[in-house]
């Protein structure tokens, strides 16, 4: 059974920081893109930044540019994002992803999703 479980969500000030985990399970991901979605009230979810689990490559939407970045541990079988300099735009809930197309980033390319994590940003 593949799983992908969210952690790190919560509650910062403007200018914060963060770190979501998303750990995988139930198959091997070689070759798959680990991807981070978020979705706020009343909108579409929308592609954020994503990895590729075998080489470690990323891509990203530019809104995040600088503020966040992508890792992954394949030991531990977890990606990361570190999510800087928050403000109250990036409140959502945050979705990790997995799927086997690199330059996907609609919701229907993905095979697996986890069940989220909330982050909210006060003002």
């Amino acid at each position: 059974q593949v799983q992908l479980v969210e952690s790190g969500g919560g509650l910062v000030h403007t200018g914060g920081s963060l770190t979501l985990s998303c750990t995988v399970s139930g198959r091997t991901f070689s070759g798959y893109t680990i991807s981070w979605f978020r979705q706020a009230p009343g909108k579409e979810r929308e592609f954020v930044f994503a990895i590729n689990w075998s080489s470690g490559s990323t891509r990203y939407k530019d809104f995040v540019k600088g503020r966040f970045t992508i890792s992954r541990d394949t030991a531990r079988n977890t990606v990361y994002l570190q999510m800087n300099s928050l403000n109250p735009e990036d409140t959502a809930a945050y979705y990790c992803a997995a799927g086997r197309s690199w330059l996907a980033t609609g919701v229907n390319e993905y095979d697996y999703w986890g069940q989220g994590t909330q982050v909210t940003v006060s003002a």
